[in-house]
């Protein structure tokens, strides 16, 4: 049985407490477009079955009809608990290759953009984590059914949801068994020490099997986030742009051991011939700043209504899901995955700021069609606002070209990694 549809209430009035008690306290830990955004993903996250096949319960099902073991007995409790147990491990597995593996990386990744850590970045979650369920055959092929699977799988989310706090400290010989929110806290952190680290879903103990646990040390506080931000409010976005990078780096890599590599090794490996050309900006905790655009209360206030109202829509068809037809379902997420995305770039998209000497160049127009915010540092801060248009690439190269020879009159630095431009 999938309990999270029923644990939705249970986490918006814990998310809400800790929204109230943030402010009371005097340490509020809520940003509104960060918290919206990871909404709209746990949302989508939800509604992304209505679009692909049960690819994962088909292999699940030929696992358990290849299985020579007798399947479990659901009414004995040993049964459950040990499932618990195994289940975790699994997910220990998954996780794990969730950070250490761009092919999986891609997908996780969404968990971790969030530069702030609450109640509403235990809802951010992928939409496209298609692959995950090759961790957890063994449990089928040993016999346990898939209902067990499916329950236990549901608590093992429900309990994590609690340890994404900073508002509760270490809690002694809790931290040596279980995960918690100070140990956790370590893994959505990108300090160097704290990088690959303390995958558990609901037991630690795996991490310290496996020589993956790191405390939490007061002297080196996280800094949330992942180190090639998204800097960017689009869901849609969220899900694709490691995937999209991947892809960059393999087309333009020379040797075809790296072309295969590059979705094989882990997020901070990049092949010799790009590292050379393209080389990353060394990560400072000291200089680290969070994605924070500028908004309007009445833009914030027309971001909120739709989601409430989106919300209430995919709810309603959730529940009643066994009582829509497919296409209905498809069309319905469809409707959603388009709102969020324009909800949610008008956000960045408030202000308008025009370049001295040209319009937007062709970067920031596919940074603007990606939702990507461009940042300014004129006078008072304002978002670069243009409307985005599709260009020839003919019309692409001058649009470079300007770019670049604004650049080189002085009158900017523009940054292509992140597709920022700086005015001076």
């Amino acid at each position: 049985m999938d309990l999270i549809l029923l644990a939705v209430p249970f986490f918006l009035t814990l998310l809400a407490t800790e929204l109230i008690w943030g402010l009371i306290r005097g340490r509020n830990t809520y940003r509104f477009a960060d918290t919206l955004n990871s909404l709209s993903m746990g949302l989508l996250s939800r509604l992304r079955g209505f679009f692909f096949l049960g690819v994962g319960g088909m292999a699940w099902a030929g696992a358990a009809a290849l299985s020579p073991i007798e399947r479990w007995p659901v009414d004995a409790a040993w049964a459950w608990i040990i499932a618990f147990v195994i289940y975790d491990l699994c997910y220990y597995c998954s996780h794990r290759m969730g950070h250490e593996v761009n092919l999986f990386w891609g997908s996780h990744v969404a968990h971790h953009q969030s530069e702030e850590y609450n109640l509403s970045t235990a809802l951010r979650q992928t939409s496209t984590g298609l692959l995950t369920f090759i961790f957890y055959l063994p449990m089928f092929f040993i016999g346990v059914p898939a209902e067990m699977v499916v329950t236990v799988g549901s608590l093992n989310l429900i309990y994590q949801f609690w340890v994404h706090t900073r508002h509760l400290p270490k809690l002694g010989p809790m931290e040596w068994i279980f995960v918690t929110p100070s140990n956790h806290r370590v893994h959505h952190a990108q300090n160097e020490r704290y990088l690959d680290r303390n995958y558990g879903g609901v037991f630690i103990v795996w991490d310290r099997l496996f020589g993956t646990w790191q405390e939490e040390l007061d002297s080196d506080p996280p800094v949330y986030g992942i180190r090639h931000a998204l800097r960017s409010w689009n869901p849609l976005w969220a899900n694709l742009h490691v995937y999209r990078d991947c892809c960059a780096d393999a087309w333009r890599t020379a040797r075809w051991q790296d072309k295969v590599g590059v979705w094989l090794r882990g997020p901070a490996w990049r092949p010799a011939d790009l590292a050379e050309r393209d080389p990353r900006p060394a990560f400072d905790p000291a200089t680290f700043e969070r994605f924070e655009p500028e908004t309007t209360s009445r833009i914030r206030t027309y971001a909120l209504t739709q989601f409430l109202l989106v919300l209430a829509a995919a709810l309603l068809l959730l529940v009643f899901a066994a009582q829509v037809d497919a296409a209905t379902k498809t069309l319905i997420a469809a409707l959603s995955l388009a709102e969020r995305n324009a909800s949610l770039n008008s956000l960045v998209n408030t202000r308008t700021a025009w370049l001295d000497l040209h319009q937007p160049s062709a970067e920031q127009l596919f940074a603007l069609n990606a939702g990507v915010s461009m940042q300014s540092d004129v006078a008072s801060p304002a978002m670069m606002s243009h409307s985005p248009t599709l260009l020839s690439m003919a019309e692409l190269s001058k649009e470079t070209a300007l770019c670049e020879a604004c650049t080189a009159a002085g009158s900017s630095t523009y940054e292509p990694r992140t597709r920022r431009c700086l005015l001076v």
